[in-house]
């Protein structure tokens, strides 16, 4: 199995489905030569991923309303949330790029990235089907799945906090990351919000957001503002 293969828990059977997942498009345009690319995998698995986070959705969240549900999975597939994906598979490290772009810090940028994520999808769906695809995703998003079956959905911890502490001064809450640990897939950051020298709040998570959102809600709880008074 390769690094990527042993680290998603799947060993592909057709290596080639793996390979043009893992190929940006500079490779080509950079050599002059017709080669594959992961454009055409990363719109199969972009549908793949809706259907999955929808379908789970729809499994899980019965008491919740369409218009509800439809910010959940917003919130589940935004560029945002699967950039931190495939940063926790180190996805960047194995693409296949033009040195051009990876010299412009192609394997960081965030639309490469989420490419990459979805044309991995894509190529999971095509050699092992939809339960394979299924699987993968789900454990990709696990901690964010769990998180907001704790949570309201109509709940957004940092732009809470944010709006009410500028009600009090014109200064937003800061959010430090304070430790990383773990190996690079499954890494636990600690994050504090912190506004005029306070620390309003600490939290952890299986990424940065996380542990920002972790840290928002605490502060909320607290109300460490409240000192300053």
């Amino acid at each position: 199995m390769s690094p990527l293969e042993e680290r998603i828990g799947y060993k592909f059977r057709n290596s080639l489905f793996l390979a043009e997942a893992l190929t940006h498009p500079s490779l080509g345009h950079e050599t002059q030569r017709h080669h594959f690319d992961n454009q055409r995998l990363e719109f199969l698995g972009d549908a793949v991923l809706q259907l999955v986070i929808t379908e789970h959705l729809f499994q899980h969240f019965g008491a919740e309303a369409e218009g509800q549900l439809t910010k959940l999975r917003s919130r589940l597939v935004s560029r945002e949330t699967l950039k931190t994906y495939a940063a926790a598979l180190d996805l960047g490290r194995y693409l296949l790029m033009g040195r051009g772009e990876e010299a412009s810090g192609g394997r960081e940028r965030t639309s490469t990235l989420t490419d990459a994520f979805e044309a991995l999808i894509g190529a999971l769906y095509l050699d092992g089907g939809l339960d394979t695809a299924r699987k993968f995703i789900l454990v990709q998003a696990r901690s964010d799945l769990e998180q907001i079956a704790e949570e309201p959905v109509d709940v957004n911890p940092k732009g809470d906090l944010q709006e009410l502490l500028q009600s009090i001064s014109p200064r937003s809450p800061i959010y430090q990351l304070i430790t990383q640990s773990g190996p690079e897939h499954e890494k636990t950051f600690v994050v504090q919000a912190v506004w005029e020298g306070i620390v309003l709040g600490q939290g952890s998570g299986r990424s940065k957001k996380q542990a920002e959102t972790a840290a928002a809600l605490e502060a909320m709880k607290l109300k460490r503002w409240k000192t300053l008074g």
